[in-house]
């Protein structure tokens, strides 16, 4: 198996815990598993290994293999997959990133929304292709959690899923801490280097994080982690004056 690149129509997991979370919630879309031999005494490899003999689906031990395309030593399993179609659930909340550029980042954010009980992401083009290992490793396999999808602007995606959107914006109206959220909404972030656009003031409420002026801005996974935090406080059972 060749380096991943974007045009393929597989991609592949990393790691013993990542490929876990493949096996565990994406049986039916992976297609074989790569081992190293120096993992074969590793719990997590012998569940792998449990997994794919009672689902029949074929691995191998093949150290360059794994090496190769982990670019690490200790990576001890490589789960290969098909990359799946996914549509986003029209009555839940979604986050919408516009031209997200990080690998890292959109990992941190899968993970982080995954984490706060959110499930559905759009990505608005030119974005991070969500199927690039970097990410998948990134995310720690919650991408394996999420329901993603491409759009080529936000007025496609608006079309699709009307709903209450939510800018965030450092000319945002709104205090975030005050922001009142009506499902289903949309929390919509900008790219990491330049934010949303002016144009996105005009799209439902523009939301402000409150911080120093000794920052210019927030990093984009950490805006969106305190973002989640306040918009699922009711849903996930957190009260400030506990």
């Amino acid at each position: 198996m060749k380096a991943y690149k974007k045009d393929h129509l597989e991609s592949y997991t990393a790691g013993v815990f990542v490929t876990l979370e493949l096996l565990n919630h994406h049986l039916e879309d992976c297609t074989r598993v790569i081992l190293h031999s120096k993992g074969m005494k590793n719990q997590g490899v012998q569940k792998i290994l449990a997994i794919c003999e009672a689902s029949h689906i074929p691995y191998e031990i093949n150290d360059r293999q794994t090496e190769k395309l982990s670019h690490k030593e200790n990576c001890y399993a490589i789960g290969v997959f098909r990359k799946y179609p996914c549509q986003l659930m029209p009555g839940k909340n979604h986050v919408v990133l516009v031209n997200p550029g990080d690998m890292g980042n959109l990992g941190t954010i899968m993970r982080t929304m995954v984490g706060f009980g959110m499930e559905d992401l759009a990505i608005i083009r030119p974005g991070v292709d969500a199927y690039d290992p970097k990410v998948i490793r990134a995310s720690m396999g919650s991408i394996f959690h999420l329901r993603f999808a491409y759009f080529d602007d936000f007025e496609t995606y608006l079309q699709q899923y009307p709903r209450k959107v939510y800018c965030l914006m450092l000319k945002g109206a709104t205090n975030l801490a005050k922001t009142r959220f009506e499902k289903p909404y949309a929390l919509v972030f900008g790219n990491e280097s330049s934010g949303l656009p002016d144009e996105f003031l005009q799209y439902g409420q523009s939301v402000l994080i409150h911080h120093t002026d000794k920052i210019d801005s927030l990093n984009l996974s950490m805006a969106l982690g305190i973002t989640l935090y306040e918009a699922t406080r009711e849903t996930m059972g957190r009260d400030d004056d506990a």
